[in-house]
């Protein structure tokens, strides 16, 4: 399908049916495959031979999705996970052990940000945390003689800073080691990491791929431009003796296209299981299917909401990165050649009781946790995920108790604002 355009890959890339085979992928529901010999199966757990023996490390189903997001991302090799938190933290992990260092960007998703920061550390892991908007020296700065990987968000959750990828990726690469990418929000149809120069790239399919609020999952895409044997020193689990896999030098045997991807698998998925399943795979490409449709209307949705809550004198700020007033929006013009994505963060004047009066009043918005769906969802955290702070620690945080994060879902953008314009009202 390389020849094909990014539509028509949302649609028909990953998987080819031949002749009498079943023209939707098929879900193989099944933990085990049968084989004639010990012989054959041998050369399974040899990585002689491709197959599939226990769908905890591989499954069809899985791959033939994991191929789709390999092609729409531009990589060589890719794999789902069951969720972006494993997919992040198997990107990291396959790389990194203890002793190891990262240099991340500070305003990744809280979720991560805690994986990196707080469970890594305990395994040994070192961080630094830079701006998204760091200068080239701050982030040169911030490597040592053990980093091991660059980690950041094409659009970060939910703060919406938008990395300056080729930045990253060129004091990535000057210190020889790869640009890892969570391309979660802008989505491929929006954002294309590789092209800038990301080296891995990762998604929570839970979010616009599935778009459907139906399945959590996680996707790594290997861009196999990464020369994993030229800095053979620095990553010693891809370019020395594999003891647990009959000592195979994955760099060697895989080479830069396929190495990344075979390890995550031999080795991660061999002894965390983080699998995902076979049903959830089916669902997620159902929502890739129409991915190059729903991103615009999201991208519509959300720059009509946010271009109407700028104007309005009960909004304190607006936070998108596709309003000219927005710090990002050069960045977003250059990096998202489509529209960034739905999501669009704002703070109410009156804080905490004036984020609580305005959600009581939503009736077409619902409140949920959840983010990139069909249908619009609003949070308040200072009321929700962040409700045991006070307004002193939520504005050292950089969340203000009036701030709202509304993502918009594919309904008419009208009757969106109308339904913002009614709540506003209180």
């Amino acid at each position: 399908m390389s020849d094909y355009r990014l539509n028509t890959k949302c649609v028909q890339g990953g998987y080819t049916p031949k002749n009498g085979e079943p023209r939707q992928i098929p879900i193989i529901q099944s933990t085990t495959f049968k084989y004639d010999t010990s012989e054959d199966m041998g050369k399974l757990f040899d990585l002689e031979a491709s197959g599939y023996f226990y769908t905890r490390l591989q499954n069809p189903t899985n791959d033939y999705v994991a191929a789709k997001i390999a092609e729409l991302e531009g990589g060589t090799a890719a794999m789902l996970t069951s969720s972006g938190q494993a997919a992040n933290f198997f990107s990291l992990f396959n790389i990194c052990e203890c002793g190891s260092h990262i240099v991340a960007s500070s305003s990744i998703y809280g979720g991560t940000f805690n994986l990196i920061e707080v469970t890594m550390r305990k395994m040994g892991i070192d961080v630094t945390f830079v701006a998204p908007d760091c200068t080239e020296e701050e982030i040169n700065a911030a490597f040592k003689e053990n980093t091991r990987a660059v980690f950041g968000e094409t659009i970060a959750n939910p703060a919406l800073t938008v990395l300056d990828i080729e930045l990253y990726a060129k004091a990535a690469h000057e210190h020889g080691v790869p640009l890892i990418i969570d391309n979660t929000f802008p989505t491929p149809f929006n954002c294309r990491p590789i092209e800038w120069g990301a080296d891995i790239v990762t998604h929570s399919t839970t979010k616009y791929m599935d778009g459907h609020g139906a399945g959590v999952g996680g996707a790594i895409v290997d861009s196999g431009k990464f020369d994993w044997m030229a800095h053979a020193d620095k990553f010693p689990g891809l370019t020395k003796p594999d003891d647990s896999y009959h000592g195979i030098t994955y760099a060697e045997k895989f080479g830069k296209e396929g190495a990344f991807i075979t390890k995550a698998t031999a080795q991660l998925m061999r002894d965390f299981g983080s699998i995902q399943s076979p049903q959830n795979a089916f669902l997620l490409n159902l929502g890739l299917e129409s991915l190059h449709v729903r991103m615009p209307r999201h991208v519509e949705n959300g720059q009509a909401v946010a271009e109407f809550l700028e104007g309005h004198d009960k909004v304190e700020s607006v936070n998108y990165p596709g309003l000219k007033s927005n710090k990002y929006y050069p960045l977003a013009q250059k990096y998202f050649g489509n529209g960034g994505c739905g999501v669009v963060s704002f703070v109410l004047k009156g804080g905490r009781k004036s984020a609580e009066a305005f959600m009581k009043r939503l009736k077409l918005a619902a409140i949920e946790t959840h983010v990139a769906d069909a249908r619009t969802c609003c949070l308040n955290p200072a009321t929700s995920t962040h409700r045991q702070m006070t307004e002193e620690q939520l504005d050292a945080a950089g969340i203000p108790a009036g701030m709202v994060r509304m993502s918009c879902g594919l309904e008419d953008k009208q009757d969106l604002i109308d339904d913002l314009k009614q709540a506003l009202e209180f």
